[in-house]
């Protein structure tokens, strides 16, 4: 049984939003991509006061110099297909009011006919706090667990009514619904954030940084729903950040998926292994333009299936 796959869309300064992104969408799904997907960069500080992924030192890649609006960009992707899944891998929780998200998420799922997944994270940048979040960062889980409670409130019946620290719903009518229960997943990386995932959310969102060291998160993160009496079933979408080139890469200290397609469809079939539900692929950083970014998508679909993934 092959893996779903899904494309990572255009969302960097060098694509043309409007035109790219719905071309890319239809291509994607016309290829046989399940699902098509969206990142959260609110803006690129200058000069960097942190280093990226709050590690010191370490400067931000030039790729996030203008990052378009995620649901923006899913809204595009939604017109222009019929089946593809529309997934936030992930969105900045806390950088977004409850409410409103809440609703537009659910707008997003019954325009696409149920096919929204949202993947949430509370982020690292503290720019990015200091410019959108009416919550200072260190109470950005407390920010993440609400921005969920909310989220399950008004997607569900009517009435609706919460009563949180920043959300008070007192009894209405909320619409409109989404056309199914959307699904939360979470990055969820250190232990606290696997407990919120076990007891709070559907899904788990990892990112491929090797294959033994997923495989050991993913046992990890079993054996911790078991111990918290977990049943319902963890839903895994795998993101891959691939690093494409023309020729494989023999560099020292090579990464998962860098190189050639040949190369990245070896790594996949690895981490493929791992036996997660979903593994998603990010093409956009390395492509010059949208027929580059389907051209290598196509390659890169075919020699996976061929592959067995």
């Amino acid at each position: 049984m092959t893996t779903p796959l899904g494309l990572g869309l255009p969302q960097l300064h060098w694509y043309d939003l409007g035109k790219d992104v719905p071309d890319v969408a239809r291509a994607a799904e016309e290829i046989g991509y399940d699902s098509l997907w969206v990142f959260e960069r609110a803006l690129f500080p200058e000069p960097a006061t942190q280093g990226l992924y709050n590690m010191e030192g370490v400067p931000w890649p030039d790729h996030y110099r203008g990052v378009a609006e995620p649901l923006v960009t899913l809204t595009l992707a939604a017109a222009a297909t019929e089946r593809a899944r529309l997934g936030t891998s992930v969105l900045v929780a806390p950088l977004h009011v409850p409410f409103q998200l809440a609703k537009a998420l659910a707008s997003l799922d019954a325009a696409s006919g149920g096919r929204v997944v949202a993947g949430l994270g509370t982020g690292w940048s503290h720019d990015e706090y200091a410019a959108a979040s009416a919550r200072p960062f260190a109470e950005r889980g407390q920010v993440l667990d609400e921005v969920i409670e909310v989220c399950r409130a008004v997607w569900g019946p009517d009435p609706v009514s919460y009563d949180g620290r920043s959300t008070k719903i007192a009894s209405a009518v909320v619409g409109p619904k989404p056309a199914r229960p959307i699904p939360v997943l979470l990055a969820a990386i250190g232990p606290k954030a696997q407990r919120r995932l076990v007891d709070h959310a559907d899904g788990w969102m990892p990112v491929g940084m090797g294959a033994e060291a997923l495989a050991a998160q993913w046992r990890e993160l079993r054996e911790l729903a078991a111990e918290r009496g977990r049943t319902a079933p963890i839903q895994t979408v795998l993101r891959t950040n691939l690093t494409y080139t023309a020729k494989p890469f023999d560099g020292p200290g090579r990464s998962p998926f860098q190189g050639s397609v040949d190369q990245i469809v070896e790594d996949l079939a690895a981490h493929a292994e791992v036996g997660l539900d979903e593994i998603f692929v990010e093409l956009q950083t390395g492509t010059r333009d949208a027929q580059e970014l389907k051209d290598v998508a196509a390659e890169l679909y075919e020699k996976a299936r061929a592959a067995g993934i």
